[in-house]
């Protein structure tokens, strides 16, 4: 788990990651090996660009788990409200889209959001939002832009998801972070005009998850470099926009910038494919032969290299994924409700069952944890966090719970009508799915957490227990041989020390002024699984050593506990925060759901009453934010008339 570098004693020139001398050890293979230590070597250039009180071993959920004290005031986000997304750009975009999406014209004869969508909404700023006002655009922060999105999606997710692909996975963060003046004087007023949107071409037919095996190059002849290579699934790219590319430069990963020419020639061809995701937007395969680009375009950042550009602005994708899906799932719930008054079966409509109440206040607690997630992440973003922990959690969570309410939720409340042409679920079902892959697939992101989140420990204890291995040539450690033992003394009553303190450390507690009852049980139980989480994760890194990354099942196994721990704890102290009846309701169901996950409990009478009792308050009207969401026309109206229609006929 460690990072720090080695000398490899084949090479003394040449320096190695000690997670890449694991894998030698444990029998991978040479490539295996080399392609991990690249991946550990661009996070590691990433971390570099933090402070030291913002780096991954200060964050929240790191002190969380592995020191005594629970820092509570970084768990909570001042409350945010409506004059955050009160701007006028902000507020000028959202009347652009409702205007669209009222006229049915958001999409084109080909299903694409239109040209015309795209050029309004430039008019209004929605483009530029992420963007610094001294290059065109409005400036707003990381939580801010997340929480319009959020408002976004809730009109239509399309829309909402290209701001972000723009803004935060395409070229707009690449220049802003690592541009120099003269790039970001030439770039961003463009890329903030909304004149070309921009997209991020990282992913290539061999190079999905495992990013070390890009195979486009680019080699610099005179004042420009020469790209050849394909580029596979990427989002926004057309024509007469603008991408970061990244290829290889003598032999190592690096990002230009590249302006796309009006049409397809003999050096830039478009791929087109069909793909059931993204379907109102374009995604496009490259294709690159002896395609020039200026040499005064390519990045150079401070650390690391054009994996490093890659990886900077994930954080801030996996938080507006987050956003996006709590959006969405408000405008699912939003269009539940009358077709749950409206249906009925023997005689009384389905609000009044269990099931659907059941759904209901289901709908509402993910809703809660999504919202409570970006939110939170994005002012760590705010503070100067690097939030890799917090924004993983975030992206992870709002993913599955979008697929959640969109399948087991929406879907079966809707019946057999959800698969008519012209409903939101059967028009969409890929978009409510697809997520789950988006910015990291959902497990290998759980994987990652938790090789990030067990970094400093691996470092501070393990690694010297590998040093010494090497240096004494024991390849099958056993701590009962009596001769390994010996040889590692030193080094196991380091470890020993520190594993006897944790068992006698008790949890923290936080007692916060006026919480509600059931929100502060929530909060005692998730401090006091966290203090026993290191125990957890270290005993499993002993029992595995070296074989660990090769225990796939049971690290996403643990990754997938912790987050659930931090989970419970954010969605409390958020829902305190509100002081809503509706979000204190969803949030006890969210956080009753994930602790009997971690139990094994089975719901209780109690539970199942609760979740009718927060649904009754939704359909009462408790719910205020799903107020102004526009009820779509599901193929046949219900209303009273209809109602009444259907009633006649029956007489």
């Amino acid at each position: 788990m460690s990072m720090t570098s080695i000398k490899d004693p084949q090479n003394e020139e040449k320096e190695q990651s000690f997670a890449e001398t694991a894998m030698r050890m444990s029998g991978k293979s040479e490539e295996e090996a080399t392609r991990t230590g690249a991946v550990d070597r661009a996070d590691d250039q990433v971390e570099s660009m933090f402070a030291a009180e913002y780096k991954t071993v200060n964050s929240p959920v790191h002190k969380a788990v592995w020191d005594q004290r629970v820092p509570i005031e970084l768990f909570t986000p001042p409350k945010m409200s409506a004059n955050d997304v009160s701007f006028p750009a902000m507020q000028k975009s959202l009347e652009v889209l409702r205007k669209y999406r009222d006229a049915g014209t958001v999409y084109n004869e080909k299903g694409k959001v239109s040209d015309a969508v795209i050029k309004d909404l430039s008019d209004a700023g929605y483009w530029g939002m992420a963007i610094e006002k001294e290059y065109g655009g409005q400036g707003i922060s990381v939580i801010q832009f997340m929480r319009f999105i959020a408002e976004v999606a809730k009109v239509d997710p399309t829309v909402a998801g290209l701001a972000s692909v723009h803004g935060c996975i395409g070229a707009v963060d690449p220049v802003k972070t690592f541009g120099n003046e003269s790039q970001k004087k030439k770039f961003l007023p463009l890329l903030a005009s909304g004149k070309s949107l921009s997209a991020f071409a990282l992913t290539e037919p061999c190079a999905g998850s495992d990013l070390t095996a890009l195979r486009t190059t680019a080699v610099l002849k005179g004042d420009h470099y020469i790209v050849n290579g394909e580029k596979l699934f990427i989002t926004n790219a057309v024509p007469g926009r603008t991408i970061g590319l990244v290829c290889l430069i003598d032999g190592k990963p690096a990002a230009l910038i590249a302006e796309l020419p009006p049409t397809e020639n003999e050096h830039f061809k478009i791929v087109n494919y069909g793909l059931h995701a993204l379907k109102h937007a374009y995604n496009n395969g490259l294709i690159f032969k002896d395609f020039a680009v200026p040499k005064e375009n390519l990045l150079v950042p401070g650390v690391g290299d054009g994996l490093t550009i890659g990886y900077h602005g994930l954080n801030l994708g996996r938080l507006a994924l987050c956003a996006n899906a709590a959006g969405t799932m408000k405008l699912m719930l939003a269009n539940m409700l009358p077709w749950a008054k409206f249906r009925e079966t023997y005689g009384h409509a389905i609000d009044t069952r269990e099931l659907v109440k059941r759904r209901i206040a289901r709908a509402a607690a993910l809703i809660a944890g999504s919202e409570a997630l970006y939110q939170w992440g994005s002012w760590l973003l705010d503070k100067g966090y690097r939030g890799e922990l917090e924004c993983v959690i975030a992206k992870i969570f709002g993913s599955e719970a979008l697929k959640e309410v969109a399948i087991e939720l929406f879907m079966k409340t809707h019946g057999g009508r959800s698969f008519l042409h012209g409903h939101m679920f059967g028009d969409n079902v890929h978009e409510f799915l697809a997520p789950c892959i988006y910015e990291g697939e959902g497990e290998m992101l759980g994987m990652a957490f938790f090789k990030s989140l067990a970094k400093a420990h691996g470092q501070k204890y393990f690694e010297p227990i590998g040093h010494a291995l090497q240096k004494h040539k024991i390849k099958d450690f056993n701590p009962a041989n009596p001769a390994h033992a010996w040889a590692l003394k030193s080094e196991l009553m380091n470890y020993g020390g520190w594993r006897i303190g944790k068992m006698f450390e008790s949890p923290d507690h936080h007692e916060i002024a006026g919480m509600n009852l059931k929100l502060q049980g929530h909060i005692d139980y998730a401090l006091e699984m966290l203090n026993q989480a290191p125990i957890e994760l270290s005993e499993n890194m002993v029992k595995h050593q070296l074989k660990l990354p090769d225990r796939q099942c049971r690290i996403a196994h643990m990754s997938r506990r912790v987050q659930d721990m931090v989970i419970i704890l954010i969605t409390a102290l958020w829902a305190h925060q509100q002081q809503d009846e509706v979000q204190t309701a969803a949030a006890d169901i969210l956080c009753q759901d994930l602790r009997r996950g971690l139990t094994g409990e089975q719901p209780s009478d109690k539970y199942f009453r609760d979740c009718s009792r927060l649904a009754d308050l939704i359909i009462a009207g408790g719910y205020k934010e799903l107020e102004n969401i526009k009820k779509l026309d599901i193929m046949f109206s219900y209303d009273k008339k209809a109602k009444e229609a259907k009633t006649a006929v029956k007489a």
